[in-house]
């Protein structure tokens, strides 16, 4: 048995869940926002019950410090030194990972470089890293990249169709995201199917105010949605997803927009949020849609249009697929939405038992008897991918 710890650091936050491994108990999880301001929020759940601070939180060190000292206030842990293991979520492995790591100077310096590719990410990975390793210096540490999953694709799938020395040069390239995620998916499915990992051949959605779709071939990824950055694919709550790349032009030269302020526009206004007017949140939109708001209609139609033409055209480049499997907010609750999209793919046979759909948050198979592809609904768990690379290093050590 070794208390292990995930840990998912933002710029300003910190996300942590607090495992008995090998068993993956929950011990404790929580969350530290507003880093950096005199009125930080600070909140660990023990035991099913909720513990909030206010406070001032000045970096992520002090963040880290609140979080040991909590756990050993609530009898999480005796002492520090039972901490075994930490894992720490890195957006961008590059093409350096093709799996997790264990932290080294050099894992250090490649994620460093890497920086360019995910310039808010990267950097809070390593702040929340080299915070741990000064509070924990006995504990294994382990980078998981979110971009390692995806490190299968053929290079047909990741090329851009531009000069080539691009690539060559700048590491211009589709790289993907919510790896970790879409692996958990494709694990899992074949835990409840009881099918070998290489004969698993399915489209994971994970679909919520960020969204990809990955195409999962023989278990590994195939091709998924998101490209260069997380701005590319479907529609999101606040993202454009692909768009005619000549429209940034357009937009910069008629609304003398810079670089940094059309990167706002389409990352922070665009998506649900730009079409409809009303909200990010795809509740609200349902909300609206239902009541009639044309826009928040529209915002729905396209969301909902481009996931069937990913999927279907995930699934013609396979060569077909065994199921489709929906993660994410929205994947896992929108009970709606889920629908809108299985009959959107009713050309391929696929069939929704629509009682079956009525569930939200929790496993499911939604697909009737007679469909051509199974569907599930599968919460995903990013947070125990993490504690199982981290222990996986610290047995191996």
């Amino acid at each position: 048995m070794a208390i292990v710890m995930s840990v998912n650091a933002g710029s300003s936050s910190l996300k942590f869940q607090v495992y008995e491994m090998p068993e993956e108990k929950v011990l404790a999880k929580g969350l530290v926002e507003r880093i950096g301001l005199d009125d930080g929020i600070f909140t660990i759940t023990v035991n099913g019950e909720k513990f909030k601070t206010v406070c001032d939180i000045p970096d992520h060190e002090a963040a880290v410090k609140m979080l040991v000292d909590a756990l050993l206030e609530h009898h999480v842990v005796n002492a520090l030194t039972d901490i075994k293991a930490v894992g720490h979520r890195m957006v961008h492995g590059g093409e350096f990972y093709a799996t997790s790591c264990k932290a080294s100077d050099d894992a250090v310096a490649k994620v460093e470089e890497c920086i360019p590719l995910a310039p808010l990410h990267n950097p809070a990975g390593l702040v929340g890293y080299k915070s741990f390793k000064k509070l924990l210096p006995e504990a294994s540490q382990t980078f998981v990249f979110d971009t390692a999953f995806h490190q299968t694709m053929p290079a047909e799938n990741f090329i851009y169709p531009i000069p080539y020395e691009y690539y060559e040069e700048d590491k211009i390239r589709r790289y993907g995201f919510h790896g970790t995620s879409h692996k958990y998916l494709t694990e899992r499915y074949a835990e409840v199917t009881g099918k070998d990992l290489d004969d698993v051949n399915i489209i994971t959605c994970h679909l919520g105010n960020g969204g990809s779709i990955t195409a999962v071939k023989n278990g590994k990824s195939f091709k998924t949605s998101m490209g260069l950055t997380p701005l590319a694919g479907v529609e999101m709550g606040t993202r454009c997803g692909d768009i005619d790349p000549a429209i940034p032009g357009v937009l910069m030269e008629r609304h003398n927009l810079t670089v940094k302020e059309l990167d706002n526009v389409l990352n922070k206004k665009s998506g649900l949020l730009g079409v409809s007017g009303v909200s990010s949140d795809s509740r609200d939109i349902e909300k609206a849609a239902e009541e009639g708001n044309k826009r928040a209609i529209l915002a729905k139609k396209i969301f909902d249009d481009r996931v069937v033409e990913t999927v279907g055209g995930y699934y013609a480049l396979m060569g077909g697929a065994d199921a489709i499997v929906f993660a994410g907010g929205i994947g896992e609750n929108a009970i709606d939405t889920r629908a809108d999209i299985i009959n959107g793919l009713a050309a391929l046979g696929v069939k929704l038992d629509s009682e079956a759909n009525n569930c939200r948050g929790k496993e499911a198979k939604i697909s009737a008897a007679d469909s051509s592809m199974e569907v599930y609904v599968l919460p995903t768990d990013e947070e125990v991918m993490l504690a199982r690379d981290a222990y996986k290093d610290l047995v191996s050590e």
